[in-house]
């Protein structure tokens, strides 16, 4: 017996159009390529056009030529702008989509949208930033910084994708897609708590002293690195106008704390809701002037590492008045979302071996690649 066909499946087929016309019918868009490079300090290198009216400034980068592929726009545009060669593009972090009509769109411009590839092109070492050297008649200058003062000199749009691009980069999540500079899939836990990388101090991104505090110092603040099981860590970050800023639980050793300890266990129930066990100090750094103490004089900044023994439920923060971001990461990727720089990358493998070696946490696997995973710093 014939199986039954519904009236829809009888569909005539579509006249094949002749090969002019089909091209013509097809959508057609600019194609761009930009690169995402940070210093040490995971500050974003932006360069600043001599042709732009509004003097806003750019990633590098710049427009696909006929017949070009996207990343090799990137690294032939790496090399005319910054005159590095042959400089690694690791991975796609971002492809967005720019409609004909968006507003950041210049006056007068005949633009049929844009199609961008956003390229991971690494962290440069200072002899790398010494090398560079722009095309005076194309680029004025450039600049690395923290991307809340990025965001300032980009247009909106393309401080948009930039935010994007970096996050994907921080969080080791998958190629984020954006439209007129949105997601249109899951927002990521850093695009949607507004998570962005503060340059510290140098008493915060200067090497860690392992011995004790020495007695003439002054222990003003204790944060800890403080693991779960997994051997991921606990990130708070606080929300303001500007985005939130990523910490490690702890804070400011107060009058009624008996130790740096007891400071570590109340800071760590109030922002982030947990219960610690078995902390470890793992050293010190030293702040010269305490002047965020007001002007308390030199003073040592204590560093442990701890277990997470338990998670409460989001609370508010008896201090600010509103409930902190709760974060998790791998050790690494804290310390890029911290942005000590290298000593801060040394003082997280510091913090992971001595949590694994006191049974806090398994070793960490390597992370997946960014293509086979969707969710990071969760």
């Amino acid at each position: 017996m014939p199986s039954p066909v519904s009236p829809s499946d009888h569909v005539s087929p579509r006249a094949a159009l002749p090969a002019a016309q089909y091209a013509a019918s097809r959508h057609a868009a600019w194609l761009g390529a930009a690169a995402i490079i940070t210093d040490e300090a995971g500050r974003v290198l932006l360069v600043h056009p001599t042709y732009r009216k509004d003097d806003s400034w750019l990633l590098p980068g710049g427009v696909v030529e006929p017949g070009e592929h996207p990343h090799v726009t990137c690294r032939r545009e790496i090399t005319e702008e910054l005159g590095l060669v042959d400089l690694p593009l690791s991975a796609v972090l971002a492809v967005h989509s720019f409609s004909p009509h968006h507003p950041d769109l210049q006056p007068g411009t005949p633009c049929p949208g844009e199609v961008r590839f956003v390229f991971d092109g690494g962290t440069l070492c200072p002899d790398q930033v010494e090398a560079i050297r722009l095309p005076r008649e194309e680029l004025s200058e450039f600049a690395f910084l923290e991307t809340r003062d990025a965001v300032q000199r980009l247009r909106p749009v393309d401080g948009q994708i930039m935010l994007a691009a970096y996050r994907a980069r921080l969080g080791n999540t998958a190629t984020a897609h954006l439209a007129d500079g949105r997601h249109i899939l899951d927002v990521p836990a850093l695009d949607r708590h507004d998570v962005h990388v503060r340059y510290r101090p140098l008493w915060d991104s200067s090497p860690l002293n392992r011995g004790p505090v020495p007695e003439r110092l002054p222990v003003q603040q204790a944060w800890a690195w403080c693991f779960i099981p997994d051997g991921r860590v606990v990130l708070v970050a606080d929300p303001g106008p500007r985005g939130a800023l990523p910490m490690l639980p702890g804070g400011t050793v107060e009058t009624t704390d008996a130790t740096p300890e007891d400071t570590l266990h109340r800071e760590a129930a109030e922002e982030a809701q947990l219960t610690l066990a078995d902390p470890v100090r793992l050293g010190w750094v030293l702040d010269e002037t305490g002047e965020v103490y007001g002007g308390v004089g030199p003073n040592a900044r204590l560093r442990l590492a701890a277990r997470v023994a338990a998670i409460g439920p989001a609370a508010v923060d008896p201090a600010t008045g509103h409930p902190f971001a709760r974060l998790l990461a791998t050790p690494a990727q804290a310390a890029a979302l911290l942005g000590w720089g290298p000593p801060g990358a040394r003082q997280a493998q510091l913090a992971a071996e001595t949590a694994r070696e006191r049974g806090a946490c398994p070793p960490l696997a390597p992370p997946p690649s960014r293509r086979s995973r969707r969710r990071g710093c969760g």
